[in-house]
């Protein structure tokens, strides 16, 4: 799976209380959370992301609560993944379980800048700077997230392939 798109790009510690502040937690529903995500943090981010985009931060990116409205929030504004130098435990699995791509790559964190435009590729983890010409390395996804990102998630995957959805 091809991801491409253009950065948006925080430092270390961005916790899910800035990615969707909690006075927005009465509901779950992805497109009323996507009109808040990041606002705490970059108030033009909403009117600024563009589908396809890609977050790039420093390190413990998801820190803070374990509210799985936060991966929610950024995929349903539009974000195809986010790489960071290095995730909060329980964000990385919220944001697997709903189909939102994370990769850890150091290197690609400290060249990427905002606005540089990237392309990733998710089988074998090479994440390409498409404005500076540059790549880095990442963990490639194994064959089942990939499976888990196309179907939307843990739970459509589960439909999908147990009960014959599609």
């Amino acid at each position: 799976m091809i991801l491409k798109g253009f950065v948006h790009k925080y430092g270390a510690n961005v916790n899910t209380d800035e990615i969707i502040p909690a006075r927005y937690l009465n509901t779950s529903e992805p497109k009323e959370l996507a009109k808040y995500c990041m606002e705490d943090i970059d108030k033009d981010f909403v009117k600024n992301v563009k589908a396809g985009d890609i977050i790039v931060a420093d390190r413990n990116f998801g820190c803070g609560s374990s509210r799985e409205h936060a991966p929610i929030a950024i995929k349903a504004a539009g974000i195809s993944a986010v790489i960071a130098k290095s995730f909060a435990r329980i964000f990385f699995r919220n944001a697997i379980n709903i189909g939102l791509p994370i990769l850890e790559s150091e290197e690609a964190v400290d060249a990427i800048e905002k606005g540089d435009k990237i392309e990733i590729d998710l089988a074998n983890g090479l994440i390409k700077n498409l404005t500076k010409k540059q790549n880095y390395k990442a963990q490639p996804f194994p064959e089942f997230m990939q499976k888990l990102i196309k179907f939307g998630g843990l739970l459509p995957y589960i439909k999908g392939t147990k009960t014959g959805g599609k």
